[in-house]
């Protein structure tokens, strides 16, 4: 008997958690009616640290605080100007769970690197806010403004190591364009090039490099707390939230080169597959926490999806090609 009662017990707590499961289940498909509502891996084609890695983990916790997507994972490959993780991206050919970060950089990078692969391989889902560049020092640096820089490049350019992002990309384009801007090769531009930000900072503070480039959030902690100074912005008018900082045009340096993000997803996928993604990316631009994003980091506001984003990428594309092209880099 006592057998008995022990068995018909065991078989009642397998039949509450098979039907606690059942639930479980039929709940999670009410909510997430998508392999994308319920898993997103978000692919960085660079380090931990920089200004790709920075957009996918605010749009992974804005998407996770508003139950957006059920379960999002950040992946970082990093190299090559974007290009490795651009070339993972496409092999995953077919997953509608997939979401790649990418802008400006990747377009310089594909030309540099002779990429296989190009953002045609990709499906356009959202550009989502444009950052801008800074030229940052060491607070004990002798170079006090853009002009100071300018007067060390023409006296020996070999002499300044300025430190950014991978060849090709905005960080090295603007260095490029600053130095050409003022008659001078930008092919003799010592720069040097990292995989993501926090390398090009932490080289910084070391001393390795003189000068940093890149997006103003890879250095805000360290200008803020005074161990860095910031030259001169890539902006054409002073931004809101970095008013004390002049921007490279009040410098007599005719160089604004914003840097764009978005994001793209793996080739093969459907029409419904990629207007789910696109839905996505919609809801999680539109929370609270992404608007704070924006305004913490300095961000404007520039979402685009469809056909938008499609002829803005072309328009992009051939930009970055002719610029690439003009300073010798490709």
């Amino acid at each position: 008997m006592d057998k008995q009662r022990t068995l018909r017990a065991v078989g009642a707590v397998c039949a509450t958690l098979v039907v606690g499961a059942a639930a479980a289940n039929a709940a999670l498909s009410q909510t997430h009616d998508s392999e994308a509502r319920a898993r997103v891996d978000i692919v960085v084609p660079a380090d931990p640290g920089g200004g790709w890695d920075l957009v996918a983990r605010e749009a992974q916790h804005a998407m996770r605080l508003n139950d957006v997507v059920a379960n999002t994972q950040v992946v970082n490959l990093p190299g090559a100007g974007g290009t490795i993780g651009l070339a993972q991206t496409v092999r995953r050919e077919g997953e509608a769970t997939t979401l790649m970060t990418t802008g400006t950089v990747m377009i310089g990078g594909i030309i540099v690197n002779d990429s296989a692969q190009t953002l045609e391989d990709v499906v356009p889902i959202a550009r989502v806010a444009d950052d801008y560049e800074v030229f940052v020092v060491r607070d004990d640096s002798p170079l006090q403004d853009m002009n100071d820089l300018i007067e060390a490049w023409e006296e020996d350019p070999g002499a300044v190591a300025v430190g950014g992002g991978s060849l090709g990309g905005t960080d090295h384009l603007l260095a490029g364009l600053a130095a050409q801007s003022q008659g001078l090769r930008p092919t003799d531009v010592n720069y040097i090039p990292f995989a993501g930000g926090a390398q090009a900072l932490t080289s910084l503070l070391s001393g390795s490099i003189d000068v940093g480039v890149s997006g103003y959030n890879e250095f805000s902690d360290q200008v803020e707390t005074g161990s860095l100074r910031v030259l001169g912005v890539s902006a054409h008018e002073r931004v809101t939230g970095l008013e004390e900082h002049p921007t490279l045009p009040e410098q007599g340096v005719d160089a604004v080169l914003p840097n764009w993000r978005g994001f793209m997803a793996p080739p093969g996928i459907t029409e419904e597959e990629r207007a789910e993604l696109t839905a996505i990316v919609e809801e999680m631009v539109a929370t609270p926490e992404w608007q704070d994003t924006l305004e913490r980091n300095r961000w404007d506001d520039t979402f685009q999806s469809g056909p938008e984003f499609e002829a803005f990428l072309d328009e992009e594309i051939t930009r970055i090609t002719e610029v690439t092209k003009d300073l010798g880099l490709s």
